[in-house]
């Protein structure tokens, strides 16, 4: 930022004071008539409770358009029946700030945009170093957002007034900010980039659901047996179960680290298990017998049950192994990423917004067949490149996918 440039202004609430929330059908039907009655994009944010709730739903939609003010909906106090807002929301463009993470939630209530501007990948993608909504609103608008409540428990209710001005102040200046960066993409010739991957965000599917997702347990690195992996899965397993019915977030059923810890002792008994630190709390010490369950079943699997301590892969081994394994490989990859570093660089984008890095590995992995430009450009497509992506790319990558391995210099 400028140093001569003026201190930004802070918020601490809306300039229209913090609106009532929406919590009933008549309520919802008058906020639904004035979004519609306004004009020009939404802006759209969502609140959920991470860390406390097991669902990822929507405890509040904050709306904001020209002409209509700011509206803050919750959707649990009527029930998710929310059909008038679905329709005066289907009007325009919609504004959210790093969207992956409020259009799952959006998309269980009914709403889903028609036309989409991402302001944080747009920030990325015009080459800010730092794209956190407070930070862009100051950089770009001149005003410092006051924060803190994002990682709140926005299950509670009533909700305080800071936690609702908040809330409001996350949609305030959404749409000046997504008018500023609009012009700084047009300006850098990078709207139309923008462009692609804002209607591939808008248009992606949920992610397919993973297939062991209990590996991905906090230091499950330190269990390599399969016993002891068969202890994790089963208390994961029971965990999930636990805190998906009562819906709270598994982490506070239970750690992650209590998982491994209890996996890797196997204690013979309840007395055994609740000697560990963990355990010894009283909510646990009433959860006993479920855990012992769990470490029992495991412990009386057969071999042919458990998992396997080196699952298989559907992708390349990790890169760092290729140099010695792979040569080939190795020396395709290492061109690849100077030729695209020196391509983001001269296009002030980060590498993973340039193409993704899955992609490049795997395209360097099991490279086509030919390596002309159609091909290489056609592989890229059908790995979910965007075709601006491809036209800045696909040149380099056929070179660097005909990279061979250096060879030893003779003695």
């Amino acid at each position: 930022m400028d140093p001569a440039a003026p201190a930004p202004v802070l918020l601490t609430e809306p300039r229209e004071g913090t609106p009532d929330v929406v919590a009933d059908a008549d309520a919802l039907r008058r906020a639904a008539e004035r979004i519609a009655a306004g004009s020009g994009p939404i802006a759209v944010d969502t609140e959920r409770a991470s860390g406390y709730r097991y669902s990822q739903r929507a405890y509040l939609v904050q709306i904001r358009r020209e002409g209509s003010g700011t509206w803050l909906v919750d959707p649990v106090a009527i029930n998710d029946e929310i059909d008038p807002l679905i329709d005066a929301l289907d009007a325009d463009e919609w504004v959210l700030h790093a969207a992956s993470q409020d259009l799952p939630c959006l998309a269980e209530l009914g709403l889903r945009p028609r036309k989409l501007f991402d302001t944080e990948l747009a920030g990325r993608l015009a080459g800010f170093d730092r794209v956190a909504l407070g930070t862009l609103v100051e950089l770009l608008l001149g005003y410092h957002l006051e924060k803190g409540h994002g990682a709140a428990d926005w299950s509670r209710r009533p909700l305080p007034l800071d936690w609702l001005n908040y809330a409001a102040l996350d949609v305030e200046l959404l749409v000046p900010l997504r008018d500023a960066l609009e012009e700084e993409l047009r300006n850098q010739g990078k709207l139309e980039w923008a462009l692609e991957e804002f209607e591939a965000l808008r248009t992606a599917g949920p992610p397919a659901p993973r297939k062991e997702p209990w590996r991905r347990t906090s230091g499950i690195h330190s269990v390599r047996t399969a016993r002891g992996l068969a202890g994790i899965r089963a208390l994961w397993e029971a965990r999930d179960t636990m805190a998906r019915d009562r819906d709270i977030a598994p982490g506070r059923v239970l750690p992650d680290s209590a998982i491994i810890q209890a996996a890797s002792v196997n204690p013979a008994d309840e007395q055994a298990l609740l000697q560990l630190p963990v355990f010894k709390g009283r909510a646990q010490r009433r959860l006993a017998g479920t855990w012992m369950r769990a470490l029992r079943a495991a412990a009386e699997l057969p071999k042919s049950e458990l998992p396997d301590p080196s699952p298989p892969n559907d992708g390349p081994p990790p890169a760092n192994r290729w140099a010695d394994k792979f040569p080939e490989a190795a020396a395709r990859l290492s061109a690849a990423r100077t030729a695209l570093t020196a391509i983001a660089e001269a296009n002030r984008l980060p590498m993973e917004n340039l193409l993704q890095p899955d992609l490049v590995r795997r395209t360097c992995w099991q490279p086509p067949t030919e390596t002309d430009l159609d091909t290489v450009s056609e592989t890229l497509r059908a790995g979910g490149a965007r075709e601006w992506q491809i036209g800045l790319t696909a040149d380099a990558l056929a070179v660097a996918l005909r990279a061979k391995p250096a060879t030893a210099s003779a003695d």
